[in-house]
C-alpha cells in the first residue's frame, strides 16, 4: 500500500462523514423527519385508538379527507415558493363549488353530460386565479391585500349566487364517478395522487419549476436574467386556481353539495401544510412530497383528535405549536445553509 493510499483513506472517511449531515440538512433529510412525524403519530392513534384508527375504513377516511385540501396544497406549493402568497383559497373552492351546481349549470350538464360540472368549477377557479395573478404581477398590489380581497368577494358572490342555501348535485352520474372507486381506491384519492405526481413533475422536471424557484428566490435578479417575472408570477396564482376548481369539484362529489361555506379556513391549513412539508415562506425552495406529508399529517392530527373526543379549540392549539415549531426548524436550517 503506497503512502497515497494511506492518506486517501482517511480523507474518503472524513468527506463521508461531512456528506452525512449536508444530506440530512436537504430535502432528504426533511422529508425523512416528516415520515417520522408521520410514523410517531400512527403509533399514538394505535396506542390511544386501537382498532378504531387502524382500520382500513378509517384509513380510506383520511386519505379522502386529505386529499381535497391536498389538491389545494399542492398549488399552494408554487405560489409560496414563487415568493406569494394566496389567502382566497377557500372561498375560490366555495365560489368554484356554487357556480357548479347552479340550476343552469346542471340542467346543462343534464342535457349533455356531467363534464360541464367540472369544466364550469374549474374555469371559475382558473378566472379567479387570474384576477388575483393580474392584481399582484400587473397591478403591483401586495398578495396579501389582493388576496385578501379575492377572499371577501369571492365568498360574497357565492352567498349571492346560491342565496345562502346548499344547492344539492343532483346529475347522479357526477356523483357515481367522482365517489366511486379504482381498484379498491376512491377516485378523490386517486385524483390527489395525480395532482401531486404531476406537480412534482412540473416543479422538478419543467423550465416553469426552475423558473417559479429562481424567481421566489431573487425575482430582481430573475428578471436580469431574461424571464417574465410578471407573466410567470400570473401564471402560478393561475394554476393554484385550477387547483381550487379540482377541489371544488371533488368537495362536491364528496357532500353531494355547492354552498358559499365550502373550503373554510382551506387557506390556513394548506398554507400551515406547506410550511410544515419545508417549503420557506420567503421563496424560492420547497418540494411537493413535503407538501403531501404536510397535508398527511395535519389529516392524520386531526382523526387521531376526533377518535379520542378532543375538541377542536385543542386541535387548533395542536396545529398551531406544529406550524411555529416548523417555522424555527426552517430558520435553524436555513442559518446552517448559510455558515
Amino acid at each position: 500500500m503506497t503512502t497515497q493510499d494511506v492518506t486517501a483513506e482517511p480523507a474518503t472517511k472524513s468527506e463521508t462523514r461531512k456528506r452525512i449531515p449536508s444530506v440530512l440538512s436537504g430535502p432528504v433529510g426533511r422529508n425523512l423527519g416528516l415520515v417520522v412525524a408521520l410514523a410517531l403519530l400512527c403509533v399514538i392513534g394505535i396506542i390511544t385508538a386501537g382498532d378504531r384508527f387502524g382500520s382500513i375504513d378509517n384509513v380510506t377516511t383520511i386519505l379522502r379527507l386529505a386529499s381535497v385540501i391536498g389538491v389545494v396544497s399542492v398549488g399552494m406549493t408554487f405560489v409560496i415558493i414563487g415568493g406569494g402568497i394566496d389567502l382566497s383559497v377557500g372561498a375560490i373552492v366555495a365560489l368554484s363549488s356554487v357556480w357548479a351546481t347552479t340550476i343552469a349549470t346542471q340542467t346543462m350538464a343534464a342535457d349533455f353530460h356531467w363534464i360541464v360540472m367540472v369544466v364550469t368549477a374549474i374555469l371559475v377557479g382558473a378566472g379567479c386565479g387570474l384576477v388575483n395573478g393580474i392584481l399582484i404581477a400587473y397591478g403591483r398590489i401586495t398578495a396579501f391585500i389582493a388576496t385578501l380581497a379575492m377572499l371577501a368577494a369571492a365568498r360574497g358572490l357565492a352567498e349571492i349566487i346560491s342565496q345562502k342555501k346548499t344547492q344539492i348535485v343532483r346529475v347522479r352520474g357526477f356523483v357515481d364517478f367522482f365517489g366511486g372507486n379504482v381498484a379498491g381506491i376512491p377516485v378523490l384519492v386517486v385524483i390527489f395522487a395525480v395532482v401531486a405526481v404531476l406537480g412534482w413533475i412540473l416543479l422538478n422536471r419543467t423550465t416553469f419549476g426552475r423558473r417559479t424557484i429562481a424567481i421566489g428566490g431573487n425575482a430582481e435578479a430573475a428578471r436580469l436574467a431574461g424571464l417574465n417575472v410578471r407573466r410567470h408570477t400570473a401564471s402560478l396564482y393561475v394554476l393554484l386556481g385550477i387547483a381550487c376548481g379540482i377541489a371544488a369539484i371533488m368537495l362536491m362529489a364528496r357532500t353531494t353539495a355547492g354552498t358559499s361555506t365550502h373550503g373554510n379556513l382551506y387557506e390556513l391549513d394548506a398554507i400551515a401544510a406547506v410550511v410544515i412539508g419545508g417549503t420557506l415562506l420567503s421563496g424560492g425552495r420547497g418540494t411537493v412530497v413535503g407538501t403531501v406529508f404536510g397535508v398527511l399529517i395535519f389529516t392524520t392530527l386531526t382523526n387521531v383528535f376526533t377518535l379520542n373526543n378532543l375538541d377542536t379549540s385543542t386541535q387548533a392549539v395542536a396545529k398551531g405549536a406544529i406550524i411555529v415549531a416548523a417555522v424555527l426548524i426552517q430558520r435553524r436550517f436555513a442559518t446552517r445553509q448559510r455558515t
